[in-house]
């Protein structure tokens, strides 16, 4: 009688004790992000310091390795996507990988040089801003007697052979809105000349986004081409590197997104919540971060002033687009400007020499421009790209085939590209038969 009266209090003691111990549990968040520990690592602290009842869990990868684990992970928590790069969020958000989010009210304009803040469909959330440019050392242009570059367009001279870096879109989601941007202004066709002449500038072709201001401290090259946060870090600047922003520069959001799979939704909006906060946007200006804040009362002074000067001044940017051939831009430009990238250059290198001997005869003229044309021909046309199937043009190519349509494709690219460049060799040895092999007006003296 005594058990059976005690043991309704016995059951009530445990489940309080249960109760109370679940409470102290912590909430896991996990947030996927390309971001590298010095910037991500304030914002966990000030946002645990903040909500005691949740631990952040960080999964740090570049864009594309992000966006991939978000798409192929299914079963991983994951519960909020955090990047830069616009077209990242859209092949997340067409792949059906983000919830719609509510706008926070922090003050932002609808449009930052004519860029949307936030997704217009309300998957997505801007939360800094960052302006593309280049990072050079005046020192190192000064022993290479070069001018420093203050357009796009300056990129192709050739006295920057060998003296430009680059990452690889498809291993820099940053690198692939540039890359992006140059063709949706210039259009398909001579945004890939202009590409190829860039590859024929090339020094090197990065492995990582960082690389480019690394490479330019350490005088490997002179020239890189970068985002504003990634060369302004200040052992960079020490070394003595300059980050300038043409007048034609592309200004865009780096934003944050919940993903549809997340188990802790309401952790996720508490996040979300924080980054575009004041106390969030405060920790974008530390120097460690070095980011520019959307919030317009903690970015007077930040931005350049708006004259209307813009890459995309146009149009805008069009993220959808982007990320419809996110996959097949990827595929060419490794294929056609990293894999070739010397034979890009020993053969624009001969069209300047060819040129400088200001050549008379027609024939050989003819087969000058021929060859140009040739080097700057992408291996697909703007209107063969609409007839690529949707699902191999918006594929993240690794190096190897996923499917024998991918690698049918890339097989077709890969010829096409190589029969150019070897035609375009031949109308060049042609063209200099008369004089033999030339080499008569070097670059750069």
């Amino acid at each position: 009688m005594i058990a059976a009266a005690t043991l309704p209090l016995i059951l009530l003691v445990l489940g309080a004790a249960a109760a109370g111990a679940r409470a102290a549990e912590k909430q896991a968040l996990v947030v996927v992000t390309s971001y590298p520990p010095s910037f991500f690592e304030p914002f966990r602290a000030a946002f645990e310091t903040a909500n005691p009842d949740i631990r952040v869990s960080i999964v740090q990868r570049n864009t594309a390795s992000a966006s991939r684990f978000v798409i192929e992970k299914a079963d991983v928590q994951a519960d909020v996507f955090w990047a830069s790069a616009a077209d990242a969020f859209e092949l997340l958000k067409r792949n059906g990988s983000l919830r719609p989010i509510a706008p926070r009210d922090t003050g932002a304009p609808e449009r930052v040089f004519g860029y949307p803040v936030n997704d217009p469909e309300g998957y997505y959330l801007g939360f800094a801003l960052s302006g593309y440019g280049f990072v050079y050392n005046p020192s190192h242009l000064a022993q290479n007697r070069l001018p420093a570059p203050t357009h796009w367009q300056d990129l192709l001279n050739p006295i920057y052979s060998g003296q430009i870096g680059i990452t690889t879109p498809s291993r820099s989601g940053t690198t692939h809105l540039i890359v992006e941007a140059l063709l949706q202004t210039y259009g398909w066709e001579e945004g890939w000349a202009m590409l190829s002449r860039l590859g024929g500038n090339l020094s090197t072709v990065t492995a990582r986004s960082f690389g480019v201001a690394s490479g330019v401290a350490q005088r490997r090259f002179s020239i890189g081409i970068t985002i504003d946060f990634l060369a302004s870090t200040p052992e960079f600047t020490r070394a003595g590197n300059i980050f300038v922003l043409p007048p034609d520069t592309v200004f865009v959001p780096a934003s944050i997104a919940i993903l549809a799979r997340s188990r802790n939704v309401a952790a996720a909006e508490r996040f979300v919540d924080f980054v575009l906060s004041e106390a969030g946007q405060k920790l974008l200006l530390s120097p460690a971060i070095a980011r520019i804040p959307v919030n317009p009362t903690l970015n007077d002074g930040l931005l350049p002033d708006h004259d209307g000067a813009s890459l995309l001044k146009t149009s805008g940017f069009d993220a959808a687009l982007s990320a419809r051939r996110y996959g097949l831009v990827n595929l060419i430009f490794d294929d056609y400007i990293v894999r070739r990238r010397a034979t890009l250059a020993r053969l624009w290198k001969r069209v300047s020499d060819l040129e400088a001997m200001e050549i008379k005869d027609a024939q050989r003229l003819s087969m000058l421009a021929r060859a140009k044309r040739l080097l700057s021909t992408p291996p697909i046309s703007a209107r063969e790209v609409e007839t690529v199937a949707p699902a191999l043009q918006g594929e993240w190519p690794r190096g190897v085939a996923r499917s024998p349509a991918h690698a049918a494709l890339a097989s077709s690219l890969r010829a096409k590209i190589e029969r150019n460049l070897a035609e375009a060799e031949g109308l060049l040895s042609s063209t200099a038969q008369p004089v033999g092999n030339i080499n008569l007006h070097p670059w750069r003296q």
